[in-house]
């Protein structure tokens, strides 16, 4: 794995993390922003580990990712989705 895609994969750590810790005293919009971000730095990972390049902004790294994830057994064909429904926590 590439440097960078294990920094983005750190940053999603984190961030589910914090979504969890959140969701537990009650706050749900802000464990949803939290776990937009993790499921956002995911898909960063990946995209970097595939393609080597960086997307600059979230609808860049939406569709860039549903791009490529659509073509990967392994990937949940809901996950493309979720990024786009769950923009709005952002």
């Amino acid at each position: 794995m590439t440097p960078e895609a294990e920094d983005y994969l750190d940053k999603a750590r984190e961030h589910l993390d914090d979504a969890r810790k959140i969701a537990g005293i009650g706050l749900a919009r802000a464990a949803a922003r939290s776990a937009y971000y993790a499921a956002f730095h995911t898909a960063e990972a990946f995209i970097v580990e595939r393609t080597g390049k960086i997307a600059k902004t979230h609808s860049g790294v939406r569709s860039e990712f549903a791009r490529l994830a659509k073509d990967t057994p392994n990937i949940g064909k809901s996950f493309p989705s979720f990024l786009a429904l769950a923009y709005k926590y952002k």
